[in-house]
């Protein structure tokens, strides 16, 4: 191989690498902020009289595991392939809600490295725990790097490789990449039980970017998404997961958002700006809340959408 070649794969060695601990202070401000962006009314997203302040979207622990993602990424990826990533699989669990005040600490660290038809799939884990050492959030999160070869291995399907959990990752390694597909499209096979449709503004990256605290120039740099290959810049994936998981819990009459112990999701497509997302309930063989999301021409954007709630105590 090539010195071209090379720089051309990612090698699976990097599986093990990790980051961290990087350390966050939570404030209610940022709490309340990364709400205001999603649109909710819920007043304990405001309320900073609460014991414990404003209540942590489910979703809010995409911003304070982001500067340990960059960490990762640059302690891994060649500088020249970092464009090519795109979001392909979410899956967090809540321990228990971030809070105001909270000083937490994320490691995070490679535990997966597949071949896939359109590049290379790596899935990261987050950990994050509070000052005594406690869980906070878990987030095992998979991007695919298009284009790029794994050294040494054919490009497969994923799914042909769903079967073998990665050993480094642990007990809980395969279930970031048990909701990865090849790109699906077209309506979601479940049964959809309502429809909302959501409007982006144009704006809505750059909002985001500031409220979440999350800078990622594809997002916001027109010169910086057209030299990836794109158009135009492009919505944050963890936005578009972030506007369904309000508007599920929103249509469901269990779906209280401080109850919400999981979420898992795959992506199937981008989003653009301006322009319309629909979000659609489907049905869950558990009791689940299950949804997708489609844009403007039908097509999945999100799919396999699942979000577990806390048994009531």
């Amino acid at each position: 191989m090539s010195a071209a070649e090379a720089r051309e794969t990612i090698a699976p060695s990097i599986v093990g690498a990790e980051v961290g601990p990087i350390a966050h202070e939570i404030d209610a401000r940022w709490l309340m902020a990364y709400a205001a962006v999603l649109g909710e009314s819920d007043p304990r997203y405001v309320d900073t009289l609460a014991p414990h302040g404003p209540l942590a979207h489910p979703l809010f622990a995409v911003c304070y595991e982001w500067p340990a993602a960059v960490a990762i990424r640059d302690a891994t990826i060649p500088a020249e392939l970092q464009p090519r990533s795109v979001h392909a699989t979410h899956h967090l669990v809540i321990h228990r809600a971030p809070r105001a005040s909270d000083r937490l600490r994320t490691i995070a660290r490679v535990t997966d490295v597949r071949a896939r038809r359109s590049g290379t799939l790596i899935v990261t884990r987050f950990v994050t725990t509070d000052t005594a050492g406690e869980p906070v959030t878990t987030t095992d999160y998979g991007s695919v790097y298009r284009g790029v070869s794994m050294t040494g291995v054919p490009p497969r399907d994923v799914d042909e490789l769903l079967p073998r959990a990665a050993a480094a990752g642990g007990p809980e390694a395969p279930r970031a990449n048990a909701v990865l597909s090849e790109g699906a499209s077209g309506p979601p096979a479940a049964a959809t039980g309502w429809r909302e449709r959501v409007d982006v503004p144009a704006t809505l990256a750059l909002v985001y970017t500031e409220c979440a605290r999350i800078w990622n120039p594809i997002h916001t740099d027109v010169a910086v998404a057209r030299a990836a290959g794109l158009p135009a810049p492009i919505l944050h994936g963890t936005a578009t997961l972030a506007l369904a998981i309000s508007r599920a819990l929103a249509h469901d009459r269990r779906g209280d958002p401080s109850a919400v112990a999981e979420v898992s999701v795959r992506f199937t497509g981008m989003v653009t700006m301006p322009s319309t997302l629909t979000v659609q309930g489907r049905d869950c063989q558990d009791d689940g809340i299950g949804f997708d999301v489609v844009n403007e021409a039908g097509a999945l954007v999100l799919s396999a959408g699942r979000i577990r709630l806390r048994s009531a105590s």
